[in-house]
């Protein structure tokens, strides 16, 4: 990504910052997203066999978020 402009690299870092602390799952913390609580565990095997999962894009499809869809 090549960025011309002080506004539009505000915008990617504010973009980044709220992807790195709602959205990323981190390693540390049994890979949770560090602003939100744990989710529950699935642990029915129909429920695991068929798991719908939704993926968003921001910046442009630099950073990807995947989560299970409701």
């Amino acid at each position: 990504m090549l960025i011309l402009k002080q506004r539009y690299l505000l915008h990617a870092l504010r973009e980044f910052e709220t992807f790195y602390n709602q959205h990323r799952p981190h390693q540390g913390i049994a890979s949770a997203r560090p602003l939100t609580p744990l989710p529950p565990p699935i642990t029915e095997p129909d429920k695991i066999a068929h798991l719908n999962v939704r993926r968003t894009q921001r910046l442009g499809g630099t950073l990807n978020a995947c989560e299970h869809a409701a």
